[in-house]
């Protein structure tokens, strides 16, 4: 699953990610648990017991998209492992009855107990299942769709003539199969499903699998029967109700793929349609092993939480992910589309084919599915550059994982909430980036060699972290070469893993799991210090961490793959630091030497003593010497290291200085990245001299570049995305050529009535121009309610939360809590947007609390949305009284209604640090721009 695109709006600064929240244990109930009915439920525990395993499951469901409800029956082939007289699986919200015991001895009744804490069914017998036998239970079930985003929900759209139409989908990952028909909702009860839908002539259905045949039924009713599955887990389950349309192709290894939409989308499926195809066959190369099913799907819901659903053959999507205009996408709209549908075809293999076993190791799914998305772009479309942007989503991780209520990437969970937290830049991002540092340490023959290994060996099966390490460990000695192919065995007979990677260190046999244990069985990451003394350099290593509490930081050590070069050399040397300290010792003296070599490890660095000057030297006067990714660590790790104390914040802006020659996209907007969250951060006190200087220090450096950026959409496509980045942010801080030409050009749309065309790649300019007037923003407002674009759709919401008009960000929330004339799916981006917002941070903090109750109901506790949502709205405060109001409000909130979440501790820490670096750093900052001002005058004097 692909978490839902936050927006991309620089001027507030990338939110602080989410991770997640986590109640006390609640494997156990606390007493003996009682069922409905006050009779004692025979099991105690949150997890299933292992004593019957499901093999199939006949499902057949009837869904009525007028009453808004569904029906069904569930046939389920168990197969007993020890005698037993109960059966326990999961059902929420649903009312199950006739639940039959079909045995060969006969069909006969069993007593329900329902324990709703847990989400759990007893089916109790009066005779022993017997152990190795196999059994058959049936169950009819009925409840409503769901009116959240998970389960199987409603959605609905408006067609051009204003008709509202409604259809049924699913979202089932990660607990929410079970409020659709009764099952063992746990990833590693892998079953095969054999699903029958019945529908109204005016629709269609959609499953999993193709569809075999549709019968006739009585009533003026049709029923899809569909293929069997092959074995999965229920939360890959899904199946659609709809009036969609379709487009298809054949991917060369003979799969076919089509595309789903509403009738008045089906136009903007084909750029998707042809990715697809493209991506499916890539990996069917790359993993050496074809694509099991016969048929993939892809559909674009109008209604949709996160961004994408791996679904097993029916993958589903925001219609922003999937929709693609070329007249009227940007290069980031086309960027986002082909990473979303590559990461959820990654999981088809990694995650659908084989899973974790727990969802403690979903890292093991989201890590993978995140990184493969580079890897196979890099490939697919090397035009995109996506090489780019991979950078940016480790200082996201690294932004959470700084915190101390961080948690490691491989965590203890029980319960749902527990479960949905893990959702979380943790599992997605960090462990993207530590998969990449591992591939750099193996080199990436070997890694795709182990990678390949794993998914062979564990296809169709459950796994946890140890399985991936041993896949990946004496990868030449392996059996599993003779069916590898013929670029591999020539990779092995060339040299063994061993020498693979002397480059490191020689003498010891690579552990590959006691590497890699100390990344994911550990929360937060390694800072390094690096202390040259002639050719001596003295290596230490302690946790990074946002802390006045130093005990926290005590006891953790990581086996850290140190890559580094230095003046005298362009060769990248490397050292695996497994102790506290060490000392490597370079061939001669040198002018500087940069550690983690384009930042491709997972930590930081500082460099003591002179180490830092020599760098800020080195990029006063040949920047270039190192390359755009390396630029981009150093000013992220500077401006870090302010936050911890190990560098003076006048260090780290002098530093800053050589970014008004930077023209690469990852070093500029990491410099954005670093310096507009400070002046964020003084938007929230009453300080606007300190504040409107250190805005004019950043127009300053940026100047010539935003100067240089054309009105068009020429360029590639890390050039296009940079502009609309620069010119964005001209505009937000009211540079006066970029405001002149955004308003000629918003005066000139909108007399032409939107009918124009504007260059996509600036239109973010000219809107966010154009709703600063109450007139513009109703043009706006109407163009956003007649479009049937959703990237230009997203964009005009996105411009319309930056109006400085209070009434008017007020109304957007209602309006998107609403869900009429904007989408629910899009609150929490509004709410955020708001908040970000100079003028609307109070209004998005009263709104949030106002209606907290209906957001967990709709978004779901723990849920990567909620939590984006909590640091967002909160993440830029900087003042004791809104640490007290914030407090406060989530000090109030029960464990039912999410008081334990870890994204309210990260909250409490994050107004904490910025409340320190401000008391901190202030005096520096307002004495080093003043001084700088002074250089300023001299100068021109």
């Amino acid at each position: 699953m692909l978490a839902a695109p936050l927006l991309l709006l620089l001027l507030f600064v990338p939110v602080r990610p989410s991770s997640a929240a986590q109640l006390p244990n609640q494997g156990q109930a606390k007493d003996v648990p009682i069922a409905t009915n006050g009779q004692p439920f025979p099991w105690d525990r949150m997890r299933l017991p292992k004593t019957v395993y499901p093999l199939h499951y006949d499902l057949t469901i009837h869904p009525n998209l007028t009453t808004l409800d569904f029906t069904g029956v569930a046939r389920i082939l168990l197969d007993v492992h020890e005698d037993t007289s109960m059966v326990v699986l999961h059902a929420k919200q649903m009312q199950v009855s006739n639940v039959l015991l079909l045995a060969p001895e006969g069909v006969r009744p069993l007593r329900v107990l329902e324990y709703p804490p847990f989400h759990q069914l007893a089916l109790l017998s009066d005779s022993v299942l017997t152990k190795g036998r196999r059994y058959e239970v049936q169950l009819e079930f009925a409840a409503n769709l769901s009116d959240s985003f998970h389960g199987f929900y409603k959605s609905s759209y408006r067609t051009k003539n204003g008709e509202v139409r409604v259809l049924a989908s699913t979202q089932f990952e990660a607990t929410f199969a079970r409020g659709a028909f009764p099952c063992f909702d746990e990833p590693a009860f892998k079953a095969n499903f054999t699903i029958r839908i019945i529908r109204e002539p005016r629709h269609i259905s959609i499953s999993n699998m193709p569809k075999l045949k549709t019968v006739e039924l009585p009533g003026d009713l049709l029923e899809d029967h569909f293929d069997t599955t092959v074995k999965m887990s229920t939360y890959l389950v899904a199946y659609i109700v709809s009036d969609f349309l379709s487009v298809s192709k054949t991917t060369q290894h003979g799969v076919k793929i089509s595309v789903y939409a509403v009738p008045e989308k089906i136009d903007q499926t084909a750029f998707a349609l042809d990715a697809a195809v493209k991506l499916l066959d890539f990996y069917d190369d790359y993993f050496d092993i074809p694509y099991p099913l016969p048929k993939q799907d892809l559909a674009a819901i109008p209604d949709f939480q996160s961004g994408a659903m791996e679904n097993w053959g029916l993958t589903t999507y925001r219609e922003t992910g999937l929709l693609f205009d070329p007249n009227k996408s940007s290069a980031s709209d086309k960027l986002g589309l082909v990473k979303v549908i590559a990461h959820e075809l990654a999981h088809q293999w990694f995650g659908n084919l084989v899973t974790m076993e727990w969802w403690n190791d979903l890292w093991l799914n989201e890590g993978f599915a995140k990184f493969m998305e580079y890897i196979s772009l890099d490939i697919t479309y090397p035009e995109l550059q996506v090489d780019d942007f991979f950078l940016g989503k480790c200082f996201e991780a690294m932004e959470v994982d700084s915190l101390s209520s961080s948690h490691p990437v491989s965590t203890h969970v029980e319960n749902p909430t527990q479960i949905q937290e893990m959702f979380d830049d943790v599992s997605y991002d960090k462990g993207a980036c530590i998969l990449n540092m591992l591939r750099d340490f193996l080199t990436p023959e070997a890694f795709e060699i182990g990678i390949i290994r794993y998914l062979k060996r564990y296809s169709y099966q459950n796994t946890v972290n140890s399985h991936l390490w041993e896949s990946l460990t004496n990868i030449c000695n392996s059996d599993d070469l003779d069916e590898g192919r013929i670029k591999h065995k020539e990779f092995c007979s060339k040299q063994s893993i061993q020498s693979g990677a002397s480059k490191w260190f020689s003498g010891d046999e690579l552990d590959v799991r006691a590497i890699m244990d100390t990344w994911t069985l550990q929360e937060g990451f390694p800072l390094v210090t690096v202390e040259v003394r002639g050719r001596e350099v003295r290596l230490s290593q302690e946790r990074y961490l946002k802390t006045d509490d130093p005990s926290l930081t005590e006891g953790f050590l990581w086996q850290i793959p140190l890559t580094y070069m230095t003046s005298a050399s362009n060769t990248i040397h490397r050292f695996l630091l497994k102790t506290k300290t060490d000392v490597l010792y370079l061939p001669e003296k040198v002018d500087w030497v940069k550690f983690n070599v384009d930042m491709s490890g997972y930590y930081m660095v500082h460099y003591a003593g002179e180490g830092w000057n020599s760098i800020i030297k080195l990029l006063q006067h040949n920047h270039t010497a190192l390359t755009s990714n390396d630029r981009a660590s150093l000013i992220q790790n500077v401006f870090q290291l302010v936050s911890v104390g190990k560098v003076r914040l006048d260090t780290a802006l002098e530093l800053s200085l050589y970014l008004s020659r930077e023209t690469e996209i990852m070093a500029v907007t990491q410099g954005f990245g670093e310096l507009v969250p400070l002046y964020k951060l003084m938007e929230k006190r009453d300080m606007a001299a300190l504040e409107n200087q250190m805005k004019g220090y950043i127009v300053d450096l940026f100047r010539g570049l935003i100067d240089r950026q054309e009105w068009t959409d020429s360029g590639s496509v890390s050039e296009r995305v940079l502009r609309s980045y620069l010119l964005l942010f001209g505009c937000v801080r009211n540079y006066p050529p970029c405001v002149t030409k955004a308003t000629q050009l918003f005066n000139k749309w909108r007399e032409s009535d939107g009918n124009m065309s504007l260059p996509v790649d600036v239109t973010m300019a000219v809107f966010v121009i154009g709703a600063r007037t109450p007139e513009g923003w109703d043009f706006l407002f109407e163009k956003y309610r007649s479009s049937l674009q959703m990237s230009v759709k997203s964009r005009l919401k996105s411009a319309m939360a930056v109006t400085p008009l209070q009434d008017k960000l007020k109304w957007m929330m209602e309006q998107s809590l609403h869900g009429e004339v904007m989408k629910t799916q899009d609150l929490p981006d509004v709410i955020v947007s708001v908040s970000r917002n100079p003028r609307g941070y109070k209004l998005a903090w009263d709104f949030f609390r106002a209606n907290w109750h209906t957001l967990i109901k709709k978004f779901d506790l723990g849920s990567h949305t909620i939590s984006y949502m909590v640091t967002g709205v909160t993440s830029q405060y900087s003042t004791r009284e809104m640490l007290i109001e914030v407090r406060s409000f989530f000090g109030s909130l029960t464990e039912e209604t999410g008081s334990e979440m870890r994204c309210i501790r990260q909250a409490y820490e994050t107004i904490e640090d910025n409340i320190r670096w401000m008391d901190t750093n202030l005096p520096l900052l307002q004495g080093w721009l003043d001084k700088r001002s002074r250089r300023d005058v001299h100068e021109d004097l």
